[in-house]
């Protein structure tokens, strides 16, 4: 009789979580550990932060050293970029916005889910800097991600029948936001099409079609598409 009772799945087809939140809880812990090794090896100048950084096209540093861009091969950039911040308020904004949404698109996605569209948010958010951004400047921070669980929040609250005034109001002050001083718009845009796209696909693609390895794929035909 076991066999024949179906477990219960989050809204996009996921498992559900014995501990809500705790994905998002360790992405912070890595953010974090990642800005004190930035610190503890020379700041905005060191190596963590120079060879980490999104860097398009390679470029020499004021050091004199030469930096490889990801034309030349650097391809860790688009991932790594995502997980450095260049100071304490930089940080603390990213922090508190995954704090807030993290545990919800967490909870709705299911575990490995979430992993995999955090990581896909941020890889397409560094793609639209390589694509629309200055070739040879650095680009960090989590914001292209945390735009990306903006946009798969909206979705699925939108799926979910829920009021969505409150999130198109702080999108709209966000935007606003983006357009002013060194803030990445490429990187903030790049991650929340890539939220709305990933949010589509979870909530409303049929049951049988859920399957993250299909989203994966698709999506990474897409980024390499872009890329070339």
């Amino acid at each position: 009789g076991a066999k024949s009772v179906r477990a219960p799945r989050t809204i996009a087809g996921g498992a559900i979580a014995s501990r809500p939140g705790l994905v998002s809880m360790v992405l912070i812990g890595l953010n974090v550990a990642a800005f004190v090794l930035t610190l503890a090896t020379g700041g905005n100048g060191g190596e963590l932060f120079q060879h980490g950084a999104m860097l398009p096209q390679s470029a020499v540093n004021s050091s004199g050293d030469v930096l490889t861009g990801v034309d030349d091969g650097a391809y860790w950039r688009l991932l790594t970029s995502a997980f450095l911040h260049q100071n304490l308020l930089h940080i603390a904004f990213n922090m508190y916005a995954l704090y807030l949404f993290g545990p919800f698109v967490e909870q709705a996605l299911g575990r490995v889910r979430f992993i995999a569209a955090y990581l896909t948010t941020a890889i397409a958010a560094s793609v639209f800097v390589y694509w629309l951004s200055e070739p040879r400047g650095l680009t960090i921070g989590a914001s292209g991600a945390v735009f990306g669980l903006f946009g798969m929040a909206l979705i699925l609250l939108l799926r979910a029948k829920q009021d969505v005034t409150t999130l198109l109001a702080l999108l709209a002050i966000n935007a606003v936001i983006s357009l002013q001083g060194n803030i990445s718009w490429q990187g903030h845009l790049g991650g929340f099409v890539a939220g709305c796209i990933l949010g589509v696909a979870f909530a409303f693609a049929p049951r049988e079609r859920k399957q993250l390895a299909q989203v994966l794929v698709e999506l990474g035909d897409r980024l390499l598409d872009l890329r070339g």
